[in-house]
């Protein structure tokens, strides 16, 4: 296969797991976002708020798991391949290869999505790193996008994972917030890298930074393995 015929044929393929994993409803989800993002962008404005990297990351927060949201609890209940036998037993590890590479592009698109939102920020509010937001983002996303698929996985449901999803997602706030020991510490899935306590040493807020990085990207490979092992049943998932 020559350069140009393997070229054509990974942009198929990739158009193929967009239109899979984005179909439907995203649109919507998408303009959602963008339309909490603007209105939280004017409260702050019109309240004339302090504007910085921390305030510009909470506002940034919400759109963000909104729109890693419905391409992972519908995802799913939206694939085409559960019907096409040869796809399935055709490809050796066919759910953590097609899949695997499903949930990549997702990040990869949402990832540049929340480059436009930061980019608008930076142009409305306050002058910010477009491209260090976003990846700062991307590590929440990770871990309740992959948390969300996992259920996805073992409900086999899109209604029902997203009420889990919202109720876990509050329950994570509600206690997150309940205590100011938590809310600066690694274990906070919503700590704020660009809000810097005034009690805590610049040093130990960067090693905390790290920790809580860290921890959401193992809860979040966590998460995506458990969805991988779910996904090796062959029933329809409807």
């Amino acid at each position: 296969m020559s350069l140009k015929n393997y070229i054509g044929l990974t942009t198929k393929i990739v158009r193929y797991n967009l239109k899979i994993i984005f179909a439907g409803k995203f649109f919507w989800f998408l303009l959602a976002a963008f339309g909490f993002f603007a209105f939280f962008m004017f409260q702050q404005a019109w309240n004339r708020a302090e504007i910085n990297e921390g305030s510009i990351y909470g506002l940034l927060l919400f759109p963000c798991l909104l729109l890693i949201f419905y391409p992972v609890v519908f995802g799913i209940q939206n694939d085409e391949d559960n019907r096409i036998l040869e796809i399935i037993f055709g490809i050796p590890n066919y759910r953590y290869k097609v899949w695997g590479v499903r949930m990549l592009m997702i990040y990869v698109a949402n990832y540049f999505i929340l480059v436009v939102f930061a980019y608008v920020a930076r142009i409305l509010l306050y002058p910010v790193n477009v491209f260090e937001m976003a990846a700062q983002l991307i590590f929440p996303m990770l871990f309740f996008g992959n948390l969300a698929f996992m259920f996805s996985t073992i409900t086999r449901s899109g209604n029902g994972t997203a009420v889990i999803m919202i109720v876990l997602g509050l329950l994570f706030f509600i206690f997150m917030n309940a205590n100011s020991q938590i809310a600066n510490s690694y274990w906070n899935v919503f700590l704020n890298p660009f809000s810097i306590p005034d009690n805590i040493h610049p040093m130990i807020w960067q090693n905390t930074i790290l920790k809580s990085r860290l921890f959401l990207i193992i809860g979040g490979i966590v998460w995506l393995m458990v969805g991988f092992l779910n996904l090796q049943k062959r029933e329809k998932f409807v």
